[in-house]
């Protein structure tokens, strides 16, 4: 960490992070059954609910980000808390499906406001120049946002119900996540440098520039991030949203079908969740891996290499069968640990830190509203092509690979060495 007290904000950020995603997005997966069984309403009902909030967590998402752009994160991860409560708590007093949905609706102005995007917007309006190093260290604790939550649910539910469980996951947003929130610094810590002109490189000496920018992560993101001329070449901001919401697609499909789809292969029920959940560990180590060696290279780089993960693991899978499933989880996983750090760390060097936290709601609300209907379309392309539809995702890896190549030569042409 680059400034005293920054590994406190990480540490604070990273739980309250943990906390966000395993009292939203990893809900559903194991409350779903008993809420739906009481009240009456179909399963797929509440699932209908909960991309409901992914809609408005998308919508949410800009104006949440142009408000921390203007006064700082603290504000607003303090209000996401309350709302995070109300909705858990609302959720928990439903008594007919209508207030189901509308239980997700405030849960999903929470989640466009209080998840990675925004804590992320927090962290480049504290530190500009040195917040690479921050976004990875969240991701790396909130990584184990299903491994904490999955079992502290399955346990609430058991002993308290699911009512229960709503009621202690909103009451953790204010005896936790209120008084970590409450103690992030009110105002920018690091001052980003005057902007000055890039200095014009040849390709020959693109290789070099980067490498010689690679000794230290600040000067990396204050060359490319804070020092620019003008604004980038048209259609980044375009490419940039296609390739977050084909990689978001893919990610949220295979959290919903890759157990049964690897059942479909031919690998028996335990042995098929035991790949599934090697994902997770494996986007932890992703991390890790960016955390460490990857951090010393240009963002666009290490993206290009995440995005790469899962068609060559569906390569390999569909070439070698169930025998490369634990292969294909790994390079799945593992590149989707890095992505979730590239969405924070892609567009600060793309566009610089001015403005960050408005454009980044803009630039992911494609991601999240493609993860809203990821389950249902890839749920569909399996019934009609049974495991063929992993060439669906494969094909859609290439078409975002390719749109991160194409802003490489262009990077490189502005001679910013991507």
């Amino acid at each position: 960490m680059s400034h005293p007290g920054q590994t406190g904000v990480v540490l604070r950020l990273g739980t309250t992070q943990t906390l966000a995603w395993a009292s939203s997005y990893y809900l559903p997966a194991l409350l779903a059954a008993p809420l739906a069984a009481e009240l009456g309403m179909p399963v797929t009902h509440v699932f209908g609910a909960f991309t409901l909030a992914l809609v408005v967590s998308a919508l949410v998402g800009p104006r949440a980000g142009r408000v921390i752009d203007q006064h700082g994160g603290r504000v607003v991860l303090l209000l996401t808390n309350l709302l995070f409560a109300a909705g858990l708590a609302a959720l928990g007093l439903a008594q007919a499906e209508w207030q189901v949905w509308a239980a997700w609706c405030v849960i999903g102005v929470a989640m466009g406001s209080g998840l990675y995007d925004a804590a992320f917007s927090a962290l480049v309006r504290l530190y500009p120049l040195s917040a690479r190093n921050a976004i990875t260290g969240i991701t790396l604790i909130a990584g184990f946002a299903s491994t904490v939550g999955w079992p502290l649910t399955a346990w609430w539910i058991d002993t308290l119900g699911w009512r229960g469980a709503c009621f202690v996951w909103a009451g953790l947003h204010i005896v936790l996540g209120l008084p970590l929130h409450s103690l992030l610094p009110r105002d920018r810590v690091e001052d980003p440098p005057a902007p000055q002109p890039l200095p014009v490189v040849t390709d020959a000496e693109t290789g070099a520039a980067t490498a010689a920018m690679a000794d230290t992560d600040e000067p990396l993101l204050a060359r490319l991030s804070d020092r620019r001329t003008g604004p980038p070449g048209r259609g980044m901001g375009a490419a940039i949203a296609a390739v977050f919401a084909i990689t978001w697609f893919t990610s949220t499909a295979m959290a919903a079908h890759l157990p049964a789809l690897l059942q479909g292969m031919g690998l028996g029920t335990a042995a098929a969740l035991g790949v599934a959940m090697l994902v997770g560990p494996a986007q932890v180590a992703g991390r890790l891996l960016e955390f460490g060696f990857l951090r010393r290279v240009h963002p666009l780089l290490s993206t290009r290499l995440a995005a790469a993960g899962h068609p060559l693991g569906v390569g390999a899978l569909l070439i070698f069968g169930p025998a490369a499933a634990w292969l294909f989880a790994g390079l799945h996983g593992a590149g989707n640990g890095i992505l979730t750090i590239a969405k924070g760390t892609l567009p600060l060097v793309v566009f610089g830190a001015a403005g960050y936290g408005e454009r980044q709601g803009w630039l992911m609300a494609p991601a999240r509203l493609s993860q809203a209907v990821a389950p249902l379309l890839f749920g569909l392309a399996i019934t009609r092509w049974g495991s063929g539809a992993l060439w669906l995702t494969a094909g859609l890896g290439v078409v975002a690979l390719a749109l991160l190549q194409w802003m490489a030569l262009r990077m490189g042409r502005d001679g910013q060495g991507a």
